[in-house]
């Protein structure tokens, strides 16, 4: 579900409009809360397949004033979709087709089902982002699991930062059962963006500290320095990072 007012993004957050997706339960026929913030775009997850669901936005502003959209009706079909000729390697507005958003959202067997028509690991979104970029983002292991087995690559880099997956982890989530499996599946430890931060690096700024531990357990190299002389424990010291403990 996406929605686009931008000019209202504007100055302090706290200016902003802020958004409220309500999902109608079809058995009591009420409305219940399922996102709350300040994007543009929510990701509704566990929808089934061939099925009709209602939405309606919320938008409340500054002073605490809302208004709802009208009801909005979307039914999941995607496999009647492409059983009847669509593009399964059609790019939205962000350049994300639908194998990336179905990683993200953790539906495997849509994954499945898209990679046995035709949909490719090697795509890329505008940013240069893969499936897997937006499989780890997603955090959903048994998804990440498959596309292993299934051949995607772990290391690719994006056009922007060139962080690979786990590069893009260790900023964002954390999540260490995640790390594991990229890990294992050979992803390099020690990989470089383009500042010459490595994943241990970004780790210790973010203070994800089991993390940290499992990249120097897998053989991350606490001596690596970025481009301006800096290390994962100089980096931890000056943001004052609990995790600086297990890098001295």
């Amino acid at each position: 579900l996406s929605w686009n007012l931008e000019e209202q993004r504007k100055g302090p957050q706290e200016q902003w409009l802020k958004f409220s997706v309500e999902g109608e339960d079809p058995k009591l026929h009420k409305y219940g809360l399922i996102y709350t913030g300040y994007a543009r775009q929510h990701v509704v997850e566990g929808l089934e397949p061939r099925t009709t669901y209602r939405f309606r936005l919320k938008v409340t502003d500054p002073k605490g004033e809302s208004v709802y959209s009208s009801p909005i009706c979307v039914t999941t079909t995607s496999k009647v979709l492409v059983e009847n000729g669509a593009d399964v390697n059609l790019k939205n507005t962000s350049g994300k087709d639908s194998l990336m958003i179905a990683c993200f959202a953790g539906h495997l067997d849509i994954v499945q089902y898209l990679r046995s028509h035709g949909a490719s690991w090697l795509s890329r979104d505008f940013g240069g982002c893969t499936a897997m970029h937006w499989a780890t983002d997603g955090g959903h292991c048994d998804v990440i699991d498959w596309m292993i087995q299934d051949g995607c690559e772990v290391d690719s880099r994006d056009s922007g930062l060139e962080w690979t997956p786990l590069l893009r982890l260790c900023t964002l989530s954390g999540k260490t059962d995640v790390a594991m499996l990229l890990i294992n599946a050979g992803a390099d430890v020690n990989v470089k963006d383009k500042d010459g931060k490595t994943p241990l690096m970004v780790a210790a700024l973010n203070n994800h500290e089991d993390l940290v531990a499992l990249l120097l357990e897998k053989g991350a190299d606490p001596d690596i320095k970025n481009e301006f002389g800096k290390g994962a424990l100089d980096m931890a010291k000056g943001l004052n990072r609990q995790v600086g403990i297990y890098l001295s």
